[in-house]
């Protein structure tokens, strides 16, 4: 589990990471700051009524990235959606500030978690590092 525990704090520490989905032939990256750690998953969090979250819906092949101290870190795999209630309850309580737009109760709020999954950490001056989960 340590893989994915350093790949959840780098993304916790960086703060924003970027998206990247497919729309038919073209790409489309956005920010996000979302992340969670969950029962050994690695999850994010947007609403269903969002352009991404349908371009997942129709592609769920998906890429992150972020940088933060000379170091990024990119994590590609399929994101795949959860419904479960006390995901999105932990998701809330780790960032309060979501509580305005969405709430565990709602038809909009969709946590979506990392499925076969490599996480490569990179830099200029180091070798790379890469765990899959």
């Amino acid at each position: 589990m340590e893989g994915i525990e350093k790949v959840c704090n780098f993304l916790d520490e960086a703060q924003t990471y970027y998206l990247a989905t497919v729309e038919g032939d073209q790409p489309r990256v956005r920010p996000f700051g979302t992340v969670l750690l969950y029962d050994g998953k690695l999850y994010i969090q947007t609403g269903k009524v969002k352009p991404v979250s349908k371009q997942l819906a129709a592609n769920p092949k998906a890429e992150i990235c972020a940088f933060k101290g000379g170091k990024w870190l990119r994590v590609s795999g399929e994101l795949v959606n959860d419904d479960n209630h006390d995901i999105k309850v932990a998701m809330l309580e780790k960032m309060p500030s979501l509580k305005g737009m969405y709430s565990a109760d709602d038809d909009n709020m969709q946590m979506l978690y990392f499925k076969n999954a490599v996480a490569t950490f990179s830099s200029f001056t180091e070798a790379p590092e890469t765990f899959t989960f």
